[in-house]
C-alpha cells in the first residue's frame, strides 16, 4: 500500500484510448457458403412445417386429420347407396289392387332408427368418455375389416414379425392361399372379442388399439393384409393395455388366451411394435375424441348404430342431479353475465326456466 510499485499495474484511461485509436478498423470477412464451412445444416427457413406434414401423414397425433379408416370406408358406403338407390331396396312398394293401399316394407337386416318424442326419449349408453364395449368392439372391427379390403394395391413391405406363416399363432396348418383371402368382418370380431373378454379390457383400450394400430401402417410403411393382421392387431392390444389400463396383463397372460404362442415371441413382438412407433404411445385427448367420434360416423353409414333405450326415470334422476351441480357450479358465473350492461341495440335477455322430465 502506498508504493511506487505494485504486482498490479494498471494502464491508465487516457493510455488505453491511445491504443484502442491504434487498431485498425473493422473489416467484415466475406461470408462462407455451406460448402467452404463443411457444414450441411439445412438453414431453418429451408425447413419444411413439419406441423403441415405430419397433419397430413400422421391423423394419429393430429386430431384435425382426418382418421384412415373414415376415408377407406367412405368409398364402400358410397357403393352400398348407389347399389341400394339402384335395386329400390330402401323400401318394397306393394301395391294392393283390391285395397288401395300401399305398403311400405323393410327389407331384411336393416334397422329402423328410433326417434325421440314428447313422452318418449331415447339415449344411448355410450360416451365419449365410458364407451359401450361391445358396439365399441365391433367398430373396431369394422375399421380393421376396411383397412384390410381397401389397403393400397402397389404392395407395400411386409415385416417378418407380423408374418403369421412365420410366426404362427396356433400349431394348425394354414391354408397355402391364406393371404390372398380378405378375413369377413365377424372373424375379426371374434378374434378381437376373445382377446378383450379374456383379459377385461376395456372399450377406451379398443379406441386405443385403433390409433396405434393406424400410427404402426403410418410410421412403418407397412400395410394390414391378410397374413398379417392377427399379429398387429395382436401387438396393437398388447400395448394398448399397458398404457391405458391400470393393472396391465401380463405378456403372459396372452399365452395363457392363445395357447400355442411363447412369452418369448410375445416380448419380441412388444419390442418391435414400440420400435417402429418410435416408442411414441401418448394419445392425446383430442387424439382419443377424434377416433370415438369416428367410430361412431361409420358406425351410422354401415347401419351399425349404438342400441338406443327409452329415458328411464331412473337416468333422468341422475340427469337431474348432474345438472344441478353444474347449476350450483356457474351460478356466480350467470350473475356476472346478468349484470353486464348491454346497449339497446344488441340487448339480450337470459330466462332460465325448470325442465321437466318424465
Amino acid at each position: 500500500m502506498g508504493n511506487t510499485t505494485s504486482c498490479c499495474v494498471s494502464s491508465s484511461p487516457k493510455l488505453r484510448r491511445n491504443a484502442h485509436s491504434r487498431l485498425e478498423s473493422y473489416r467484415p470477412e466475406p461470408e462462407l457458403s455451406r460448402e467452404d464451412t463443411g457444414c450441411n445444416l439445412q438453414h431453418i427457413s429451408d425447413r419444411e412445417n413439419l406441423d403441415d406434414v405430419n397433419m397430413e401423414y400422421n391423423p394419429s397425433d393430429h386430431p384435425r386429420a382426418s382418421t384412415i379408416f373414415l376415408s377407406k370406408s367412405q368409398t364402400d358406403v358410397r357403393e352400398k347407396r348407389k347399389s341400394l338407390y339402384i335395386n329400390h331396396v330402401w323400401c318394397i312398394v306393394t301395391k294392393i289392387k283390391t285395397i288401395g293401399v300401399i305398403f311400405l316394407q323393410h327389407p331384411p337386416g336393416q334397422i329402423r332408427r328410433k326417434y325421440s318424442s314428447c313422452s318418449t326419449i331415447f339415449l344411448d349408453d355410450s360416451t365419449v368418455s365410458q364407451p359401450n364395449l361391445k358396439y365399441t368392439i365391433k367398430c373396431v372391427a369394422l375399421a380393421i375389416y376396411y383397412h384390410i379390403k381397401n389397403r393400397d394395391a402397389d404392395g407395400r413391405m411386409l415385416l417378418d414379425i407380423f408374418n403369421e406363416k412365420l410366426h404362427p399363432l396356433s400349431k394348425s396348418e394354414l391354408p397355402s392361399d391364406y393371404e390372398k383371402h380378405d378375413p369377413e368382418q365377424k372373424q375379426i370380431y371374434r378374434f378381437v372379442r376373445t382377446l378383450f373378454s379374456a383379459a377385461q379390457l376395456t372399450a377406451e383400450c379398443a379406441i386405443v388399439t385403433l390409433v396405434y394400430l393406424e400410427r404402426l401402417l403410418t410410421y412403418a410403411e407397412i400395410d394390414i393384409c391378410p397374413s398379417n393382421w392377427k399379429r398387429i392387431v395382436l401387438g396393437a392390444i398388447l400395448l394398448a393395455s399397458k398404457v391405458w389400463d391400470d393393472q396391465a396383463v401380463w405378456n403372459v397372460d396372452y399365452c395363457q388366451i392363445l395357447k400355442d404362442i411363447t412369452v418369448e415371441d410375445m416380448n419380441e413382438l412388444e419390442r418391435q411394435f414400440l420400435e417402429l412407433l418410435q416408442f411414441n404411445i401418448n394419445v392425446p385427448s383430442s387424439v382419443y375424441a377424434k377416433y370415438y367420434f369416428d367410430l361412431r360416423s361409420m358406425a351410422e353409414a354401415n347401419n351399425l348404430s349404438y342400441p338406443l333405450e327409452p329415458l328411464s326415470r331412473d337416468k333422468a334422476q341422475k340427469l337431474e342431479a348432474i345438472s344441478r351441480l353444474c347449476d350450483d357450479k356457474y351460478k356466480d358465473l350467470r350473475k356476472c353475465a346478468k349484470k353486464r350492461s348491454a346497449s339497446a341495440d344488441n340487448l339480450s335477455v337470459v330466462r332460465w326456466s325448470p325442465a321437466i322430465i318424465s
